[in-house]
């Protein structure tokens, strides 16, 4: 058993994560800004605060050993062209102040949903896509992962950036299958509920700490 805080556990891929976590057998501590709104399994501890006021994270992360984040930098839809509702790197700064209050409580372990062309693994990605990231409102997005991944790579600690390719809402549960960017040609797509448990895998087996594999599902 881990005592984890888990961040973005109000949405779509993070409360996968609170039910496989509480599932388990962990303590799970979730910090959402309205408890009242999350449906989170029994035995899940809801803190109401936001991860952007480092003293929410602070006292959510008391007693921690590990961190799960999966923050996004939410769209009003899945629309590539659909304004920005979350602030202006907010995934960044989040993660900026996440690893302040890890410092402090000695905290040396983060697993981070990321995606599979932000950081170096843009410069792979299909030209048509970099070009549809530059020209719509993704590029808001894609900014706020770099900056993540740049602020967790420079932190020193125990991370891993979950590269997930694109995320589906299926219901069936089929093999995960991760690798170096570049490594394999990843398939297309990863059930949300999958990735969540690959989150959890990681943090529990202690694997691919100081990388950024990229994961899918592997075809029947």
């Amino acid at each position: 058993m881990t005592n984890l805080l888990v961040l973005g556990g109000s949405g779509r891929t993070g409360i996968h994560v609170l039910i496989q976590a509480a599932g388990r057998g962990h303590r799970v501590r979730a910090l959402v800004r309205d408890p009242d709104a999350v449906q989170a399994p029994a035995g899940v501890e809801l803190i109401r605060g936001t991860p952007s006021n480092v003293d929410d994270l602070r006292k959510a992360a008391q007693g921690s050993e590990a961190v799960i984040s999966a923050l996004n930098n939410s769209r009003a839809s899945d629309n590539p062209w659909a304004k920005s509702v979350s602030p202006p790197m907010f995934m960044t700064d989040a993660i900026r102040n996440t690893l302040t209050v890890m410092g402090e409580q000695h905290i040396r372990r983060i697993v981070l949903t990321s995606t599979q062309n932000s950081g170096d693994g843009r410069d792979r990605s299909n030209p048509v896509f970099r070009a549809l990231v530059k020209l719509s409102n993704l590029k808001a997005t894609f900014d706020d992962h770099d900056g993540v991944d740049e602020v967790v790579r420079a932190s020193g600690i125990d991370w891993t950036l979950v590269r997930a390719v694109l995320l589906a809402d299926k219901p069936l549960v089929t093999p995960v299958r991760a690798a170096e960017a570049g490594t394999e040609k990843p398939g297309p797509r990863i059930n949300r509920g999958d990735l969540a448990g690959f989150l959890l895998d990681t943090v529990e087996q202690g694997t691919w700490i100081r990388k950024a594999p990229v994961v899918w599902n592997q075809p029947d």
